[in-house]
């Protein structure tokens, strides 16, 4: 089993989705950040239960879909690289 590792630029999607969200509610945005990284945590078991990206097409490029939100990571080794969080609508 591999570990998690969250880019710095995966870390900052996250806080300025959180800080969106908390413009209307800073309770439900700390659930949105606790249920989101509660989502990749099966990642360290299931590091391929992921889709490929499409746009990408590679084996190791692959993304879980958190409500409206893409989570892409990318796999290396036996490591799991959380390389971004955007939302669906966003290219």
């Amino acid at each position: 089993m591999g570990k998690i590792v969250w880019s710095p630029s995966a870390l900052n999607d996250v806080d300025s989705i959180a800080e969106f969200i908390a413009k209307d509610s800073v309770h439900r945005a700390s659930l949105f950040a606790l249920h989101l990284i509660e989502a990749v945590e099966r990642l360290k078991v299931f590091p391929n239960s992921g889709r490929i990206i499409p746009e990408i097409n590679d084996q190791s490029c692959r993304e879980i879909i958190y409500g409206s939100y893409r989570i892409m990571y990318q796999l290396e080794n036996d490591d799991v690289r959380i390389t971004g969080v955007i939302h669906s609508s966003r290219n």
